[in-house]
């Protein structure tokens, strides 16, 4: 069961993230007789189950589709108590030797410091129609449009609902700091454009990939992890390479290992994994 006796661990605002990925020994799977790998995947897979019902928790089980690993999973809930509960008992559920992690990354759902705020947005608007009064019903109107979106994007970034397309794509990345292409030392409004491009992107791919960009400055190797979702490699591929020839990618990015995988029902993983 999941561990819940402790004081919960839950940050001011969003979800923490965990990026799991396991090795399976093959060696000493078989040498568990019919019965206890029969026991194996139940446990796992009522492990799984559990995860699931927890509230406000997610949990992706993907077959990664190269030798990088062999199965992966991707956790979002917001006690991190349940994370680290969830993780421990995930890595064990086959049994003490059976999995050995490859690779891991931890990372907490969160907005972009350069979303358009309210007060920039209003001036956006008078700027652009000089004759338009911050009092009138037009200018209520637009803001009071800009107030909708911008609570969807809050709910989009910060609480996400991931959708089952059996395509995911998962890497980390940082911004440079080294000169000349430092993104630090660039000023705000400066960055700010520059991430205009990256959204706009976003926005023409937005029907076929799911962009996910979680934070981990301080809590992991790099500053931020990357999870695509998509009903095709295609998709990915297009979107990634889009997103890498612009200039806030081309200058100010290094990236980490990039990791595919296909989410598949249990039943179907097992076999695909040979267990």
């Amino acid at each position: 069961m999941i561990d819940s006796e402790c004081t919960p661990v839950t940050p001011r605002q969003g979800w923490h993230v965990m990026h799991l990925f396991y090795h399976v020994d093959y060696a000493q799977w078989a040498l568990y007789g019919d019965d206890e790998k029969r026991q194996a995947k139940t446990r796992l897979t009522e492990w799984v189950q559990e995860i699931r019902a927890t509230p406000d928790t997610h949990l992706l089980v993907f077959s990664v589709a190269t030798s990088k690993a062999d199965l992966g999973f991707m956790l979002l809930t917001p006690d991190l108590q349940v994370a680290n509960s969830c993780e421990k008992q995930l890595g064990l559920s086959l049994g003490p030797e059976i999995l050995s992690p490859a690779y891991s990354y931890f990372s907490q759902t969160e907005v972009s410091e350069y979303v358009t705020t309210r007060d920039s947005h209003a001036r956006e608007i008078l700027a652009a129609q000089p004759g338009l009064a911050g009092d009138s019903v037009e200018f209520s109107a637009a803001m009071r449009a800009f107030d909708v979106r911008c609570e969807h994007l809050l709910k989009r970034c910060l609480y996400p609902v991931l959708p089952d397309w059996p395509v995911i794509c998962f890497y980390p990345m940082s911004r440079r700091r080294a000169d000349p292409h430092n993104w630090y030392a660039l000023p705000f409004e400066e960055r700010r454009k520059l991430m205009d491009g990256q959204d706009r992107i976003g926005r023409a791919h937005a029907d076929r990939v799911l962009h996910l960009v979680t934070g981990s400055t301080g809590l992991d190797e790099y500053e931020w992890a990357v999870t695509l979702l998509a009903k095709d490699t295609f998709d990915i591929k297009a979107f990634v390479s889009e997103m890498r020839f612009d200039d806030a990618s081309a200058r100010y990015a290094d990236f980490g290992d990039c990791f595919i995988g296909l989410q598949l029902p249990l039943d179907v993983l097992f076999r695909r994994i040979c267990l």
